[in-house]
């Protein structure tokens, strides 16, 4: 353990431009009792860079809530409650309401993304060659954990979907992971308040003319035992969501 928590903190090294940029994590969350402790100290622990971490709360009817208020505050920037149950893409929207870093992150509270890959995913804003940069499941040799067959069809049939509209040639345009210019992502007019907050973004970035780059992530994946939440219902929505940014806005 001692060896694998050494190899995290040498992969997580910046350069004097990286850390120079001050970088936004927004953490929308929804009933992640289990995790939220544990992604919120690892990001303290493993991003060594000027940064702000804003919590959204989803209006969780589990213990989340009640961490974030009492063990987690000091930990956190910015906690902003959700007074019901909105979804994902709004709680994303109101954390972009009070960002102050120059580089935004969504970062999931479900640790299936690992802070140690920040460094990766923001290097090419630092470097002035992209304006937004989408993380990958499916390219590269990171690490990531087998599961489920049809969702990794579903994901990439939603990605070649996608790519047909957008002209992009994006792997993994569902990814959770994705880092932004702070004035891009800002201009942006976000309609969508649940997971279509992906397709959304990936169809309004692709009308602008923008760089945008993709790195391989780690990926560990949880089973719906594990706290899964996005269905099979998600990917219709994802569907409609495709065509209607697309085609109409």
């Amino acid at each position: 353990m001692e060896v694998l928590e050494q190899s995290s903190k040498v992969n997580l090294r910046l350069s004097d431009n990286q850390k120079s940029m001050k970088l936004s994590i927004i953490i929308p969350c929804y009933n992640e009792e289990n995790t939220i402790k544990e992604i919120i100290n690892r990001i303290n622990e493993k991003v060594n860079i000027e940064k702000e971490i804003i919590v959204v709360d989803d209006f969780s009817s589990d213990k989340t809530r009640d961490f974030l208020q009492k063990e987690l505050k000091d930990k956190v920037d910015n906690l902003i409650l959700n007074d019901q149950n909105y979804g994902k893409g709004y709680s994303i929207k109101q954390g972009l309401k009070v960002i102050t870093g120059e580089i935004v992150i969504i970062q999931d509270a479900d640790l299936e993304y690992d802070p140690v890959d920040y460094s990766r995913l923001i290097k090419p804003i630092t470097s002035n060659v992209a304006d937004v940069v989408y993380g990958s499941r499916f390219v590269g040799s990171e690490e990531r954990r087998i599961l489920y067959f049809w969702h990794m069809v579903g994901n990439k049939f939603l990605t070649i979907l996608s790519n047909m509209f957008t002209n992009l040639n994006l792997t993994d345009m569902e990814v959770g992971y994705k880092a932004f210019k702070a004035s891009i992502i800002k201009d942006i007019n976000l309609e969508e308040n649940r997971f279509g907050f992906e397709p959304e973004i990936t169809a309004k970035i692709s009308k602008k003319n923008l760089r945008i780059f993709e790195v391989g992530i780690n990926y560990y994946g949880r089973k719906y035992s594990e706290g899964k939440k996005i269905t099979w219902k998600d990917g219709f929505s994802a569907i409609k969501c495709i065509f209607y940014y697309n085609l109409f806005r």
